[in-house]
């Protein structure tokens, strides 16, 4: 709470006006009929500590100790012996405007100062009016506090949720890294002529790695121009014994994906493919229809080799990130059957 002579100057200020105002409300509605302003002047000036004390009373005890705390019976207890003190306090000060101000005669009252059910009204709907607005400010703070934690909560979610996608990313990194440069040391052991081409062709993969996988979005067309890259490192790997099909439809350079994302399938083709009849046959669809995505691969595998790891390090990181960050808008569908390992990924909604 803040006491500063400024904010507690301002409360003091606002509060002198307020009953200001709650006195000139009384003297407008017991000089009804009345002529005599000394008498109601000074009758709602004995009626004004009455509706101050039973207000303050109402809305810095009852509601925040009872109400707002869900003490209900408590409540309406102490409702019912503040309204009784409060009625009380009210036949007093009529007693005393009788006494004092209208020489013991009831005809020189004002004449709704005579009615103790009127002036009883009058003085609750000043209490009603100070409950109602302090009810206002009650759930206005609880809903603000409640938006307040829910904001934290939804920050703390996406925090957690960005580590555990840079933690993913900086596991397929080395994965990917590793698998080439077993290449590279695999080329540069026969002493091949085609290590400077790979390494050249590996600068460029690490270029975007590096760069480009820290952004949340790239380009799906760059996507697709490392993934042509990748396939032509495989090539020299391979030579003759890669049987190799890429079919893309055409794709706008407005069109994002999230970096590293199709990649590791590849990746993982040529990694746990299997050469059948002298070939490993690795067949890749990319199809775009306005914002539907879909990604197929396919390699040729051996069956029922139990040491054969099909799923690796990459796949499962990959299906990581896609429960991330397209959590209800992608379908991910692994078969393996009949000497093929296939993947289908399809995502409906790219900008989601």
């Amino acid at each position: 709470m803040n006491f500063s002579p400024i904010s507690t100057s301002k409360f003091i200020a606002l509060h002198l006006i307020f009953w200001v105002g709650v006195w000139f409300f009384f003297m407008y509605f017991f000089s009804y009929n009345s002529k005599d302003t000394v008498y109601v002047t000074w009758f709602s000036s004995f009626l004004l500590p009455v509706a101050m004390v039973t207000t303050y009373f109402v809305v810095y005890f009852l509601l925040p100790k009872y109400l707002f705390t869900k003490k209900y019976k408590l409540f309406i207890l102490y409702g019912i012996y503040t309204l009784i003190i409060s009625s009380y306090l009210i036949i007093v000060s009529i007693f005393l405007g009788f006494i004092f101000l209208s020489n013991l005669k009831i005809a020189n009252m004002s004449l709704m100062s005579r009615n103790f059910w009127f002036v009883l009204i009058l003085v609750y709907l000043v209490v009603g009016f100070v409950s109602f607005v302090s009810l206002l400010n009650h759930n206005f703070k609880t809903i603000s506090k409640n938006k307040e934690l829910q904001n934290k909560i939804l920050e703390t979610q996406l925090q957690i949720k960005n580590q555990e996608l840079q933690y993913l990313k900086k596991q397929i990194h080395p994965h990917f890294l590793f698998n080439t440069l077993n290449t590279i040391y695999g080329f540069a052991l026969k002493q091949s002529k085609d290590t400077p081409e790979i390494i050249l062709k590996l600068s460029n993969l690490l270029d975007y790695i590096l760069y480009q996988v820290n952004k949340p979005k790239v380009s799906l067309k760059e996507e697709v121009l490392h993934i042509k890259e990748y396939i032509e490192l495989e090539k020299i790997r391979f030579q003759d014994t890669l049987n190799i099909s890429f079919k893309s439809d055409a794709i706008s350079d407005e069109i994002q994906v999230a970096p590293m994302l199709l990649i590791p399938f590849v990746e993982n083709a040529f990694k746990h493919g299997s050469l059948i009849d002298g070939f490993l046959t690795v067949d890749i669809l990319i199809s775009l229809n306005e914002n539907r995505f879909e990604f197929c691969i396919k390699n040729t595998v051996l069956e029922n080799d139990e040491n054969q790891n099909i799923e690796g390090i990459g796949l499962e990181n990959i299906k990581k990130r896609l429960s991330l960050l397209y959590k209800n808008n992608h379908q991910l569908q692994i078969v393996n059957r009949d000497n093929w390992f296939m993947i289908n990924l399809k995502i409906t909604n790219l900008t989601a």
